[in-house]
């Protein structure tokens, strides 16, 4: 796994720069051929939703793309927070193989 100082860029900021922007398309218009509200799309576009299973399939329909693509994105970002934060980093460390656990 490969651990990167620099935060990861969210899926908003790649689903607005690389495919609204560019396609000259609306949150409305996104939500409309997702089948989703434009509120969905707007939390997603400002980073306040993660991209779920179900999203990324949508998404994937929406931009002839693959869902791995979209949920390839969101475990990127979920992993650096996870590893940003030291309460939860805490814990993770204290996880143990199970040959070291149970010898």
């Amino acid at each position: 796994m490969i651990v990167t100082k620099r935060k990861p860029v969210n899926v908003g900021e790649i689903l607005t720069e690389e495919y609204l922007k560019p396609l000259e398309i609306t949150q409305g218009q996104v939500a409309h051929a997702m089948g989703v509200s434009r509120r969905t799309v707007n939390e997603l576009c400002t980073g306040k939703r993660a991209i779920t299973v179900d999203t990324a399939l949508m998404l994937a329909r929406v931009f002839e793309n693959t869902p791995e693509f979209w949920l390839n994105l969101q475990r990127r970002i979920d992993i650096w927070n996870v590893l940003h934060n030291p309460e939860r980093k805490a814990r993770i460390e204290k996880a143990r193989s199970l040959r070291s656990a149970f010898a």
